[in-house]
């Protein structure tokens, strides 16, 4: 039986033989966990891939085109995480999971044209890129331009943002007891789990770059805080978090 990374490999293979038939695809790159060295996949990662496009539309407005790279179970779109762009995310049978970044042609050529890599830019492919379709050499122009590219620190908060960020937490811990006490256990849900977690993300990001520098990584989004953050933080998420997700910071994974 094929392992999981065979799985992948056939999917991008299938994916490059079919755009070397389309036209209006000039790039196509691998990012991610799938092209990283630092924290490489696992079974559990996703395939990330760029493509750039003439075409976006047909990619964001219709999902016949992936019967040419597996079997579909279930697909839909979404903004992508950064960039301000649409992702097709897919979840091809054997539950291999693929999103598909569309970048429109003409957004590419200028940001190469600018000379410039935006933070995200630097974020998503510096941390490692794998080129599968270059036709005009826009995904090597990308290569060399994020490998220029000055990583610029984190940068200290302010006294008032610092203080903006503080007691907006403490604000709303007081707003989800009060409907808690309410009985509105969504309501306080979304303020604890979402909106709170959000601002304690970025304590705890600046608490790492105090006690380690500011040129300290953090990755994104809370990505390997258990690898990074403060030991004793960590500990003290245990008696904050719910049991599921104590057993998460374990590294135990339970299927309900």
């Amino acid at each position: 039986m094929p392992s999981v990374n065979e799985l992948y490999d056939g999917l991008i293979e299938r994916f490059v033989v079919w755009a070397e038939t389309r036209d209006d695809i000039r790039a196509a790159i691998v990012i991610g966990s799938r092209a990283r060295v630092v924290e490489p996949a696992d079974d559990w990662a996703d395939l990330d891939v760029i493509v750039v496009t003439s075409d976006p539309e047909f990619y964001v407005g219709s999902a016949d085109w992936l019967k040419n790279v597996g079997t579909v179970l279930l697909t839909f779109v979404e903004p992508t995480a950064s960039g301000g762009e649409l992702e097709r995310r897919v979840l091809f049978e054997g539950m291999l999971d693929v999103d598909f970044s569309i970048v429109p042609l003409v957004k590419a050529q200028m940001l190469l044209e600018a000379g410039m890599a935006p933070a995200e830019v630097v974020n998503s492919f510096g941390r490692g890129m794998r080129v599968i379709v270059d036709k005009d050499g826009i995904a090597g122009k990308v290569e060399k331009l994020v490998a220029s590219a000055v990583v610029v620190p984190a940068q200290a908060p302010s006294q008032g943002e610092f203080l903006q960020v503080v007691n907006d937490f403490l604000y709303h811990a007081v707003f989800t007891a009060k409907h808690l006490m309410r009985g509105e256990l969504w309501w306080a849900k979304m303020s604890s789990d979402c909106y709170m977690q959000h601002l304690l993300l970025r304590m705890i990001e600046w608490h790492a770059h105090a006690k380690s520098g500011w040129s300290y990584d953090t990755w994104f989004r809370g990505r390997f805080l258990e690898k990074w953050a403060d030991p004793q933080i960590l500990k003290q998420m245990r008696d904050v978090f719910s049991h599921m997700m104590r057993l998460m910071l374990d590294g135990v994974c339970w299927l309900l």
